[in-house]
């Protein structure tokens, strides 16, 4: 009688931690925020030179208009250049909490809309990146606006008076002792501004960064890195052009503190603060610096998209 051996089916060949269905979900995000933080790493200076302008001159119409040549010399002049980097821990706080969830939620969203156009056998529509980008964007602003709130005060310590400087150690310092001194609620000040703001630059950067590549692919014959800087270029423009008021704003509210004396503020909201400084400091206060900013919003969008890029290639 002939002994039979039992059948036995091949396990599956085990799954590397690379190819989780759980660490697939999570890279999106985690590539976005380790390329968010090496964009900021670069960027910071100019950042800083941004927010001194945004808030030199605050409530008058007229006066000297400083320059963003002249805001470096006067930093450096009155410290050190490292100096320009103030805040950098705040930043790289900011992005591994904003970029890495803007570019996470944008790529997750985006390649939901690509899979339902595929199966309606159509494009997606820059209405469905606009969309995306909106989202994102305004979820990821309120995620991230206490580390935002931190770096403001930070950069913008610098131009109080010795005496009444805060004198920040760190990022955590500052959010403990604002929390501790104003309340938790605190750190949310300007979210409303900032989440706008965001929901504009996500606009301007994402959907039009997807949308310029995909006519730049399809109208010209420049290779994809040629497509990839053009495309940074243009949507680094719309979303500077979008974001900058709101951005303006943000910065405001989020620098201003009680006055000792009344215990109030000096704004009592986005709405306040455009219209105090409209009819104060005039329309064009809010594209003061319309320059530095684009010089620090494209080269931002370029670093943070190519970095991301290689990530996705090394994480295939």
């Amino acid at each position: 009688m002939a002994s039979s051996t039992p059948i036995t089916k091949e396990s599956p060949p085990p799954v590397d931690f690379l190819h989780h269905p759980w660490t697939r979900a999570a890279l999106p995000f985690a590539n976005g925020g380790l390329a968010g933080m090496t964009a900021t790493a670069v960027i910071q200076p100019v950042d800083m030179i941004k927010v001194r302008l945004q808030l030199a001159g605050e409530g008058a119409r007229t006066g000297p208009k400083p320059s963003a040549f002249g805001v470096t010399r006067d930093i450096v002049a009155s410290g050190k250049v490292r100096d320009l980097y103030t805040g950098l821990s705040a930043g790289l706080l900011r992005q591994a909490v904003y970029t890495t969830a803007r570019l996470g939620f944008f790529d997750t969203f985006s390649k939901a809309l690509t899979k339902r156009a595929e199966d309606a056998n159509r494009k997606v529509t820059f209405g469905e990146r606009a969309g995306a980008g909106l989202l994102a964007g305004g979820v990821a602003a309120m995620i991230g606006n206490p580390a935002d709130l931190a770096l403001i005060r930070m950069q913008s310590d610098g131009l109080k008076s010795p005496e009444k400087r805060a004198h920040y150690r760190s990022v955590i310092d500052a959010l403990f002792r604002i929390s501790k001194g104003e309340g938790v609620g605190a750190l949310w000040a300007g979210a409303f501004p900032t989440v706008v703001r965001a929901m504009a630059l996500n606009l301007g950067q994402l959907a039009f960064f997807a949308e310029s590549k995909s006519q730049l692919k399809q109208h010209t014959s420049l290779s994809q890195q040629n497509q990839t800087f053009a495309a940074s270029g243009i949507a680094g423009f719309f979303a500077s052009f979008l974001s900058l008021p709101f951005d303006f704003i943000k910065t405001r509210l989020q620098k201003q503190q009680k006055d000792p004396k009344t215990g109030q503020l000096p704004y009592k909201g986005l709405l306040d603060c455009a219209r105090k400084v409209a009819k104060e400091e005039g329309w064009l206060r809010f594209y003061r610096g319309f320059g530095t900013y684009y010089v620090r919003i494209a080269p931002h969008a370029m670093v943070t998209l190519i970095v991301a890029d290689y990530l996705n290639i090394l994480t295939k």
